[in-house]
């Protein structure tokens, strides 16, 4: 089974993606987007760059714990992952991403309640890809 882009909008008006494994579990958050069309075409850039190696790259967070960001061919970052507990968790991430992007179908949830208003889980994941972001 293939796993999901999840296209939303933030509550500041954005849109960004999560791809998620077949699992349910988060294994990529995207950049915010200014516009629908861009953070569609980030979930495209993701299908076309997760399969080469070479656009991953394995980072260490401040408290030590791995983490991974996919880029594109220009270099720009497309997506982060969560904080790992351990390089080979991190490299298992990245190889889900690998396995589950090229064929994830795509949930258009912009119509739904901006991400702020949802979840503490989701909360979380967000407050971790800004930290990440400003690592």
């Amino acid at each position: 089974m293939a796993g999901t882009f999840e296209l939303r909008r933030t509550v500041d008006g954005q849109f960004m993606f999560n791809l998620k494994a077949s699992n349910g579990q988060v294994i990529l958050t995207s950049e915010r987007y200014q516009e629908l069309r861009k953070a569609q075409a980030g979930v495209e850039s993701v299908r076309t760059n997760a399969a080469s190696a070479a656009r991953f790259e394995t980072r260490t967070a401040s408290d030590g714990k791995p983490y991974f960001v996919l880029k594109a061919a220009n270099a720009q970052e497309i997506g982060r992952s969560q904080y790992y507990a351990s390089a080979a968790t991190c490299a298992k991430g990245i190889a889900s991403v690998q396995a589950n992007a090229a064929d994830a179908k795509v949930a258009d949830l912009t119509a739904e309640e901006p991400l702020a208003k949802q979840s503490k889980a989701k909360k979380t994941q967000r407050a971790t890809y800004r930290l990440l972001a400003s690592a």
